[in-house]
């Protein structure tokens, strides 16, 4: 259905979408869209955002709160967006807690991706870094990490895991030793992590890094 065919409440909507994406990187809430159009019903841009997806202009996921799309029409090719949840915050220094709310990602927000930067979808997430200790693999203070979720990796990957005597999780390469495992940062000023096999817990492999402009 083209956009002209649509109510001027569902053409608006529609903008402000676009608008704000934009303007913030990520998409509006209902209660945002609901205050900026001057619509007091959640109920009411939840109808008319229904109505944008059955004429195929967005796509929602319901359970996540920022979930909403925008269609686009180069949908095979790289300029094609998906929806990944962020999760939180991992540490690339010393290991601070993450994910202590609730690991589903239906409780967080989203961020939007072009496929040219992740081509996966399945068993895909984001977190925010926090440190310096994987400078040296271009990952700052600020930047977000896409990760695919999985229990083992390669010696040398970018992973990650969780402590459990420490009930922390931190982003390091991860290296094998016999009886040991060494978690590796990526700045020669810092020193490594040694644990016990048993006391790690892999979540999960980087596979993308989007750069904080700030």
């Amino acid at each position: 259905m083209a956009l002209s065919e649509l109510s001027e409440r569902q053409r608006s909507i529609y903008r402000f979408i676009k608008q704000f994406y934009r303007e913030h990187g990520y998409p509006p809430t209902i209660r945002e869209i609901g205050n900026a159009l001057n619509i007091s019903s959640t109920s009411v841009v939840n109808y008319n955002l229904n109505r944008l997806e059955e004429a195929g202009l967005i796509e929602r996921h319901r359970e996540v709160s920022r979930g909403l799309r925008i269609v686009d029409e180069r949908q095979d090719g790289a300029g094609a967006v998906i929806a990944v949840p962020l999760l939180g915050t991992i540490a690339a220094g010393e290991p601070i807690p993450v994910l202590d709310e609730s690991s589903s990602p239906y409780s967080h927000d989203v961020i939007q991706l072009t496929r040219d930067i992740c081509k996966e979808t399945e068993g895909i997430y984001a977190l925010r870094v926090k440190g310096n200790s994987m400078i040296d693999a271009l990952v700052n203070d600020g930047d977000i990490v896409i990760v695919r979720h999985q229990e083992t990796a390669r010696n040398g990957e970018m992973v990650a895991v969780w402590l459990k005597d420490r009930e922390e999780t931190t982003l390091k390469r991860i290296f094998i030793e016999g009886d040991r495992v060494r978690l590796q940062p990526a700045n020669p000023t810092m020193k490594p992590i040694y644990v016990a096999p048993e006391d790690v817990q892999i979540q999960g492999k980087v596979i993308a890094v989007v750069r904080s402009l700030n």
